[in-house]
């Protein structure tokens, strides 16, 4: 089975790109193009961009990316789903497939982009625990800046249709991580799945995929890893100062296991800055919990109603 290996970017429509990218880069964030039309933003990884803004009268979320893990398995793809590969007019340049899933959501799968190099920043942070201790003779100085985004690391996608999404990932080669019930255990209606590579660690998750509660398709939110836990306190302190909206965090949560913190973009978009999360491979027991707020987090301030928007 051919299979994708990571998250590429996510697709917006934005009625000001302007605005979308001033939050962007309090984010932390980097514009790469931008124009009348479409706004291309990347993290301090290599990859070429991670977010895509398109102007558009109405806000709405459009679609993502995925890596293939080679150009033949980007053939591959094509062939099983009846589509072509193309050459990919968009920054970085490669190959392409585009797909529709189920919930309408455009899926391109891209393999062969050139990479810019990184974006340089600081080393992660080192701990001194209880125990175990390694930071001797430093200290720890940070000053509230954005945040050191080093990539896009997940989307979570609210379906009308949870089964026939499902395995359209799956045909791609996702497998879930961890899925949640309501009522019976039979009733399945979320799973949180991986890119299937067999031993090698990945991922708790690169796709999320639940149930719609309002009968629409739409992104709940997507997700983009920073350095550190410092780094992610620093840049919840600089988008406070700024007024930007608050959704959630900060907290642990449990699927998944990532440190959190929730954002809104000026057109009510939830974008998370996460840290520390889980790794799984083909080993890694899959977990089956029923679906609560109570199942979202370790340890975080209250959930409020606004958070599910």
């Amino acid at each position: 089975m051919p299979a994708v290996n990571d998250i590429a970017f996510v697709r917006y429509a934005i009625p000001d790109l302007d605005r979308v990218a001033q939050f962007l880069a309090d984010f932390g964030l980097h514009t790469v193009h931008k124009d009348a039309t479409t706004l291309y933003s990347r993290a301090c990884g290599d990859a070429p961009f991670c977010h895509v803004a398109h102007k558009a009268e109405h806000p709405a979320t459009l679609g993502f990316g995925l890596y293939a893990q080679s150009a033949a398995d980007l053939v591959e793809i094509a062939r099983d789903f009846g589509a072509s590969v193309e050459d990919s007019p968009e920054p970085g340049g490669g190959q392409r497939v585009r797909l529709k899933d189920p919930a309408g959501f455009s899926v391109d799968i891209v393999h062969g982009q050139q990479r810019p190099g990184v974006i340089a920043s600081r080393a992660p942070m080192i701990f001194n625990p209880a125990t175990g201790r390694q930071r001797l003779g430093r200290g720890v100085r940070t000053a509230p800046e954005p945040s050191r985004v080093q990539r896009l690391g997940h989307v979570a996608l609210l379906v009308t249709d949870y089964k026939a999404c499902l395995a359209f990932y799956q045909k791609l080669g996702l497998s879930p991580s961890d899925s949640f019930y309501a009522g019976q255990p039979s009733n399945v209606i979320a799973s949180f799945m991986h890119c299937g590579l067999g031993e090698k660690y990945t991922d708790h998750h690169t796709v999320a995929v639940i149930t719609s509660p309002d009968g629409t398709n739409r992104f709940d939110h997507t997700a983009f890893e920073v350095l550190d836990l410092d780094d992610l306190m620093q840049g919840n302190a600089y988008l406070k100062a700024r007024n930007y909206e608050h959704a959630w965090g900060v907290g642990r949560h449990i699927q998944g296991s990532q440190i959190f913190d929730y954002w809104r973009d000026p057109f009510d978009h939830k974008h998370e800055h996460w840290t520390d999360g889980d790794l799984v491979n083909k080993d890694t027991p899959v977990g089956l919990a029923p679906f609560s707020g109570n199942e979202l987090s370790q340890w975080a301030p209250t959930l409020e109603q606004s958070y599910f928007r």
